[in-house]
């Protein structure tokens, strides 16, 4: 199957997944405070539903436009804007009826069960898989930084150490680019030295230049080689599958980001290369450099188990019980939230260059991978679960967290405010909202034409 239609089918499942569970977080608390609600609807049903069935005093359905979903509430000013119903004479089943107290756990309900259900999803998947990384701290030699512009840009070098990102420790290597975004500060270890070092504040910006290059760290490998290439320099060479190069002329080297230098240094010339025979026996032969400084082979590589075997890290497996899985499922569900935060920080802050990465829907279905795969699928789930949660959340009109900051000021003031004035609030978020959309998906557009 195509991989975009992999990625397509996901993407569709999670969001209906999680638009109607969303939903079912407003439903769920009107009906239990007795208050109406006209519809519940997958997708918006602009001129048409693709489906739709009264069931009882509610509508159900599906619409044929699939950016979100909603539930239509009685007495109640939202993005269906109907101000004749408002303009009668409140009903006892009527959302604006009923306390305060209450109308704020309706509009709280759905991010509540967002971040519930991620929660959940991650308990789920560590009771199921449990856990296994790359511990960053057992990197004997340090990481391998393969974008020198990147790397001068955040002061690290090939063989460094980040030990901790504001002071918080670093567990594991494939958190740790994601955590340099985020963060402030890095504490690096050089040399058997340790001291910290700010993070530029647009460094973020310098990573979304080119999203290819984001993975600037990583873990340094040994030159195996796999097999002599067409019209390799070196195709009469007795360079044999699996050989490790272990020294270049008298230079010894463990890695293979210290034999790039060395080829470089010996562009087109003959030299001695020392290898270790896939029997274990030590031979040196002469071979050529290309122009390219290459030797004209292609690479090998050694499985994750291999590489622990032979000491270049350290891989943590963790089983969890099912009771185990509920600390380390909620403890998950809050560190996601608080790196997105942090990441949100960046945006809303222009001199990190952090909008720039801003995405809409294919930046969100790119977070699927090409094949089905359910561990994958889940996490991203999980994590779109997370974003639906806090974006909500925020103080925008025609969001919940709107309608939560209209709630608040009403307890706190005694005053609630007219619906002329939540007619036109909602408008301008539902305005807002528009051009956020616009922007993400624009960017979308704009880094597909780039490319």
């Amino acid at each position: 199957m195509n991989p975009i239609l992999i990625k397509t089918i996901q993407f569709f499942l999670s969001l209906s997944l999680l638009i109607v569970l969303h939903e079912l977080g407003h439903f769920i608390p009107a009906k239990l405070f007795k208050t109406r609600v006209e519809k519940f609807y997958l997708f918006f049903d602009v001129k048409f539903s693709l489906f739709k069935k009264k069931i009882g005093e509610t509508v159900y359905g599906i619409g044929w436009l699939p950016l979100g979903g909603y539930v239509k509430i009685s007495g109640m000013i939202d993005e269906s804007m109907d101000t004749e119903a408002m303009a009668e004479e409140p009903k006892e089943w009527e959302f604006r009826s009923k306390p305060a107290w209450q109308r704020l756990i309706i509009m709280l309900g759905g991010v509540t069960v967002n971040f519930i259900l991620a929660v959940i999803i991650y308990i789920g998947m560590a009771w199921s898989y449990g856990d296994e990384y790359i511990s960053a701290t057992s990197l004997k030699d340090g990481f391998w930084v393969t974008e020198q512009a990147i790397g001068d840009k955040l002061g690290v070098k090939t063989g460094d150490l980040i030990v901790a990102i504001d002071g918080v420790k670093i567990e594991r290597f494939s958190s740790m680019v994601g955590g340099i975004a985020y963060g402030n500060t890095i504490t690096i270890k050089r040399d058997g030295k340790t001291f910290e070092q700010e993070i530029p504040e647009d460094f973020i910006a310098k990573l979304i230049e080119d999203e290819d290059k984001m993975r600037f760290l990583s873990l340094r490998q040994p030159f195996i080689v796999n097999e002599i290439s067409e019209g390799s320099v070196n195709k009469d060479t007795d360079f044999r599958k699996n050989d490790v190069v272990l020294k270049i002329n008298d230079t010894d080297v463990t890695y293979l980001d210290q034999v790039k230098p060395l080829l470089e240094e010996n562009k087109g010339k003959d030299i001695q290369v020392t290898l270790k025979r896939e029997g274990g026996d030590v031979e040196t032969i002469a071979a050529k450099v290309s122009s390219e400084a290459t030797l004209g082979v292609a690479l090998g590589a050694m499985t994750m188990q291999q590489y622990q075997d032979k000491g270049y890290f350290k891989i943590e497996k963790v089983k969890y019980s099912f009771v185990e899985s509920i600390p380390a499922g909620i403890d998950k569900g809050i560190k996601t939230l608080s790196d997105y935060i942090k990441g949100m920080k960046k945006i809303f802050n222009p001199s990190t260059g952090a909008y720039k990465g801003v995405g809409g829907f294919a930046a969100i279905a790119g977070i699927f991978p090409d094949a089905w795969n359910w561990p994958a699928f889940w996490s991203a789930t999980a994590f779109i679960s997370i974003i639906l949660a806090f974006m909500n959340i925020l103080p925008i009109p025609a969001l919940d967290g709107g309608h939560v900051m209209f709630l608040l000021y009403e307890m706190i003031t005694g005053r609630k405010p007219s619906d002329k004035f939540m007619e036109y609030a909602q408008m301008t978020g539902f305005f807002i909202l528009i051009a956020l959309l616009l922007f993400a998906n624009g960017n979308d557009l704009y880094k597909w034409l780039v490319k």
